[in-house]
């Protein structure tokens, strides 16, 4: 059942974009979870009432489509300052251009594609707030992209579901760049700093375990909660077309890029510095390691154990 509040948000949302748009955008809803297709500005030269404009769509449709833009590497970047201070890739530098440091470039026959369901590094303490793509080739067909609402996949399970994930937190890490020495714990429900909604927090990607439990309890929550988000019904797929601007709200939403496709596609992106993390409250429970009954399980608890002890004194658990 949909929760009360966020039907008032929603309604909120989608006054505050009305009123903000002007009358010669067309916006084309592509989903009934998140998504749009947005005709009208240009985000070479955008004032400052259309930034605020594209603020508050991005706000209700999560993730916003530009086709037709096709920006220089100069022009993405200064789009992208509008609302941010700018991060180059913390595990990508090779692929930057040397003459934009902010900006990384990502050539599927070179690298691969994020096949995984993912919220952009969230093995950071503060995740990147916004990424904003430019897809400059794409093959003729495949190389779509999926997107996922993280408030409709909190906003359907059930209040019991909602209750448990709410005073639980969760290990993130770098394993998939081959740094899993980076890691930052976050609230399995996140709370967005703007709307106030809540989004569902894991994903297959970046999180190895849910803190509180213990590693088989970890599994299998884990499992649920990032197949529960996949589900069709929360997301969008986009085929793309080159020169179209992508950019999405990284608090709310994961995404999956679909390797069906023979080719090259190449995209370049620019992202917006993160935020703070926070859930609805303290998590509920201490977090679960076996330091001092050592067993031959306990090599499942090293990872947490390791971390909490970088971490004790710096970031309570």
């Amino acid at each position: 059942m949909t929760n009360p509040d966020t039907v008032v948000q929603n309604q909120q949302n989608q006054k505050l974009s009305q009123a903000s748009v002007p009358a010669d955008w067309r916006i084309t809803r592509l989903s009934g979870s998140l998504g749009a297709d947005v005709y009208g500005p240009d985000i070479k030269a955008p004032s400052v009432a259309h930034i605020a404009a594209i603020n508050a769509l991005l706000l209700e449709h999560l993730v916003l489509f530009f086709p037709d833009q096709s920006p220089s590497k100069a022009q993405h970047i200064a789009f992208g300052r509008h609302f941010g201070e700018l991060e180059g890739h913390p595990n990508l530098k090779e692929s930057n251009h040397v003459d934009y440091p902010e900006l990384f470039e990502l050539v599927a026959t070179q690298g691969g594609v994020a096949d995984e369901w993912h919220t952009d590094i969230t093995f950071q303490e503060q995740p990147a707030l916004m990424s904003i793509l430019h897809m400059v080739k794409s093959p003729a067909v495949g190389g779509d992209t999926m997107w996922a609402s993280l408030y409709a996949a909190y906003d359907e399970l059930s209040a019991p579901m909602q209750a448990l994930c709410e005073g639980l937190s969760a290990l993130h890490d770098a394993h998939p760049h081959n740094r899993p020495d980076k890691m930052a714990i976050h609230p399995v429900v996140r709370v967005h700093p703007v709307t106030g909604r809540k989004a569902l927090y894991v994903n297959e990607h970046f999180t190895r375990r849910i803190v509180e439990m213990n590693a088989g309890e970890s599994d299998a929550l884990l499992s649920y909660l990032t197949r529960w988000v996949s589900q069709p019904r929360f997301t969008v797929r986009k085929s793309w077309s080159e020169g179209t601007i992508a950019m999405w709200d990284n608090r709310c939403t994961q995404h999956f890029v679909l390797n069906d496709f023979v080719g090259e596609r190449i995209i370049q992106r620019v992202t917006v510095v993160g935020d703070q993390v926070n859930g609805v409250s303290k998590p509920r429970w201490a977090p679960y390691v076996r330091a001092g009954r050592l067993s031959a399980t306990s090599r499942h608890d090293r990872q947490l154990f390791m971390y909490l002890k970088s971490q004790a004194g710096k970031h309570p658990a």
